[in-house]
């Protein structure tokens, strides 16, 4: 990655970066494994190191949720290290050496929640189901993207939901999406199953499979970093609400830029994160301080996701009333 303290960015531009001084400051937090550990010694810690490398060095069923978003079967460059596409049965076997040395960190009653897209997603599935119970795939819509002249622009994502027995967490209270009434039912001239009010008339709905109302981040918005794969903060945020309680633990083996961790903190949750490379460790650990003083998730408000956009629009009424 070339040094973000000598690229130009626009006045508008949020990105997330670090000075030569931060940098080093980070560093120092940062976290290295020599040998076995316990829950406590690594709880809200940020470990800078190859996930084989520590994968024995984990303590035993301590995760209460496990947030996998591993390279994809692609080629790809992430920083200072590159994953090289290779055929579905190689990368089987790849997944299984890392997935299987995972499963004693987790208790009877975590769930897992594996990301992957349309051509890893067929892996994913037979690795989790040998080895959990799957509960559901999810399919999310990346707002970006190329187009293609020759095939369908590739704008979905999976996330396959599994747990480790039948008795897990799932909040659903938590994650219901707040969606606009365009045809709105009354009885008896009162509204059913949704609220009247001067900004619009709104309803709470069940949380689906299907996701839509995500926003992946880029320049303008302030959870944005350089990292070419980060996930959204409020998709894990409808991970964290629904499978974990304040106070539980996420381990995220493929940190990247930090958004698990950043959002388990703003969530009261306990998590630890595991990324081999420095600059994205350094950054994480930015949005983990950054986190101390600034709890917004885009997109949820007041204990609600709102779908795309509608939340923007509200604000803005508000702002002209």
């Amino acid at each position: 990655m070339r040094d973000e303290s000598t690229k130009i960015r626009s006045a508008r531009n949020r990105t997330i970066s670090l000075s030569p001084i931060e940098k080093k400051y980070y560093q120092e937090k940062l976290v290295k494994l020599s040998q076995e550990t316990t829950s406590n010694q690594i709880i809200d810690c940020l470990i800078n190191q190859d996930l084989f490398s520590l994968l024995n060095f984990l303590p035993n069923d301590f995760v209460d949720l496990l947030f996998i978003d591993p390279p994809y079967n692609l080629t790809k460059t992430f920083n200072t290290t590159s994953f090289k596409e290779r055929s579905t049965q190689d990368y089987i076997s790849w997944l299984e050496s890392w997935f299987t040395l995972l499963l004693k960190t987790l208790k009877p009653t975590a769930s897992i929640y594996i990301c992957g897209d349309w051509h890893s997603s067929a892996a994913i599935f037979l690795i989790a189901e040998k080895y959990l119970k799957i509960r559901n795939r999810i399919t999310w819509e990346r707002d970006k993207g190329r187009g293609a002249k020759s095939n369908w622009k590739n704008c979905s994502e999976d996330i396959w939901f599994c747990t480790v027995s039948d008795k897990y967490t799932f909040n659903v209270d938590a994650v219901k999406v707040k969606r606009k009434v365009i045809a709105p039912y009354k009885v008896d001239g009162k509204p059913k199953d949704w609220e009247e009010n001067e900004d619009g008339n709104y309803r709470l709905t069940h949380p689906s499979n299907i996701w839509t109302d995500l926003t992946v981040p880029y320049w303008s918005m302030p959870e944005n970093t350089d990292h070419p794969t980060q996930k959204p903060e409020k998709l894990l945020a409808k991970i964290i609400l629904a499978s974990s309680n304040p106070g539980d633990l996420v381990l995220d083996p493929f940190l990247g830029s930090g958004t698990t961790v950043a959002v388990a903190k703003k969530l009261d949750r306990h998590f630890v994160g595991i990324e081999r490379d420095e600059i994205y460790c350094c950054l994480a650990q930015k949005r983990l301080d950054m986190a101390e003083t600034n709890k917004t998730i885009q997109g949820y408000k007041d204990n609600v996701f709102w779908e795309r956009n509608s939340l923007d629009i509200q604000k803005n009424k508000s702002n002209k009333s």
